[in-house]
């Protein structure tokens, strides 16, 4: 078994383990929740299998479905995020995302943190919309999008500088 496989394999498990048992039970102000499983998508390997990539997704987001009762809208987030992330990379890294030098886990670099930010807003403003499904809650999609954004932004860069390995 390769060790990047082996490597994300690890990542997907430790990641959902911790959404479900640690920040599924984190609810701020009864709006605002801590989503950073996405982070198993954004740090998935750039040069990686895309359709790798899209089925982890589309698994990520079903486990979390069943653990939030929530119908596929997890799944459904998680797919367009999985979908878009080539978009979104080459948008924030420019030309240095068709080389694949970028790696996430080194320090956090303005293209790296809006790489984050427009991955997490996406997976958010999708989640929320499809959750609450009508135009006219829009007002409210749009607080617990940016709320809950700014909450797994911050989750997300903390988790990101625990799992950082040392460079000696």
């Amino acid at each position: 078994m390769n060790s990047a496989l082996l490597g994300n394999i690890v990542r997907f498990v430790l990641l959902l383990a911790a959404q479900v048992l640690v920040f599924n039970r984190i609810d701020l102000f009864g709006f605002i929740n801590p989503f950073p499983y996405v982070l198993f998508i954004i740090l998935f390997p750039v040069n990686g299998n895309k359709s790798a990539l899209l089925a982890a997704s589309f698994f990520l987001g079903i486990i979390m479905d069943m653990f939030w009762n929530s119908g596929g809208v997890h799944a459904a987030a998680c797919l367009l995020l999985a979908y878009f992330r080539p978009a979104i990379f080459k948008f924030s890294f420019g030309l240095s995302y068709e080389y694949q030098t970028v790696r996430l886990n080194d320090s956090l670099s303005p293209e790296r943190f809006s790489f984050i930010l427009i991955a997490v807003v996406l997976h958010h403003f999708v989640l929320f919309i499809l959750e609450v499904f009508k135009i006219s809650f829009l007002w409210e999609i749009l607080v617990r999008t940016m709320l809950s954004a700014i909450f797994t932004i911050v989750t997300c860069i903390i988790i990101i500088y625990i799992i950082k390995p040392n460079k000696r």
